[in-house]
């Protein structure tokens, strides 16, 4: 492995130095930096450290990147809610709690992984680790997902998500009443330069824009329909916290005080594209979860 050094400047005088090293290593999380540390991948002055020590200027910084262990996908047999299969393609309703496919924390029990018991047939775009994945949708989010079974599938649906023709509609409770019938934000969205584990409205970020129309007005709520015209992360989260609505339940930007959702109340309830082989324009829709109607019931009756 490959042994790395910074010297510690004058700015970053008494920052921390999983944070120094967050700031500098852009590619890789902080969480992954946590652990480099903890099996003494970094070092300090030549000796180990911990991951809130504060550094002085000029002290030296060494870390060895670990070298990653091929991954290995083993299928496993989890039921899915297949809306729409057929030769090219698969449309799921993704349930609230799953994650889309493996990353560090999430090695099994994965979207992907039942994918693989389900068909063995998938694209290979996004390599071993994202099999077939064309969009994703967080673990917390429910709703549909478009799977490509073959790399043509993959590559046609790709381009319609480029080209903004490929259509994905939520719906979502958030707090506070939202004064209009509808609106657009347009924001640039990238990791939030203070937390590396959210994302923010940042100048340098990728353009982002979503449209919503209000579905029902509550004195404290408002139950909204997000249409996404860009796909970035937490895109609808992060947006509708910047303009002061957060969504119900959001572990990262909402309201530590909110009602019990089990993750956000966010849906992706609508999917409409051209299908890559006929080309004939399809639409799915996949109704919300019970979770997300009873809350909605509760605020009905609370108003």
């Amino acid at each position: 492995m490959t042994v790395h050094e910074h010297t510690v400047t004058e700015t970053e005088h008494k920052k921390r130095v999983d944070k120094i090293l967050s700031d500098l290593l852009q590619d890789h999380s902080r969480s992954q930096i946590q652990s480099w540390i903890e099996t003494g991948n970094v070092k300090l002055n030549g000796e180990a450290v911990k991951a809130n020590h504060k550094c002085l200027a000029d002290d030296v910084i060494t870390w060895e990147i670990p070298e990653t262990k091929p991954l290995i996908l083993e299928p496993e047999n989890i039921p899915l809610d297949i809306v729409y299969e057929d030769s090219d393609l698969l449309v799921v309703n993704k349930p609230k709690g799953m994650v889309v496919h493996p990353s560090a924390g999430h090695q099994s029990g994965t979207l992907v992984h039942a994918l693989l018991y389900h068909c063995t047939d998938l694209s290979g775009i996004n390599g071993v680790e994202r099999p077939g994945i064309v969009h994703r949708i967080d673990m917390d989010t429910s709703g549909l997902l478009v799977v490509a079974k073959n790399d043509f599938s993959h590559q046609h649906l790709s381009e319609q998500l480029q080209e903004k023709t490929l259509k994905r509609t939520y719906e979502a409770i958030v707090h506070g009443e939202i004064g209009h019938e509808t609106g657009l934000i347009d924001a640039p969205i990238g990791r939030d330069p203070k937390d590396r584990q959210k994302m923010g409205i940042v100048d340098n970020g990728k353009p982002a824009v979503t449209h919503f129309r209000v579905l029902e007005h509550f004195p404290e709520y408002t139950h909204v329909e997000c249409q996404l015209e860009t796909g970035r992360t937490h895109q609808i989260r992060v947006h509708m916290h910047y303009i002061g609505f957060p969504i119900v339940g959001d572990p990262k930007y909402g309201r530590r005080k909110t009602l019990d959702v089990q993750g956000q109340a966010l849906h992706a309830k609508q999917l409409a594209f051209i299908h890559p082989r006929t080309e004939q324009w399809m639409t799915f829709e996949a109704a919300s979860p019970a979770i997300f109607t009873e809350v909605l019931d509760q605020i009905r009756k609370k108003y």
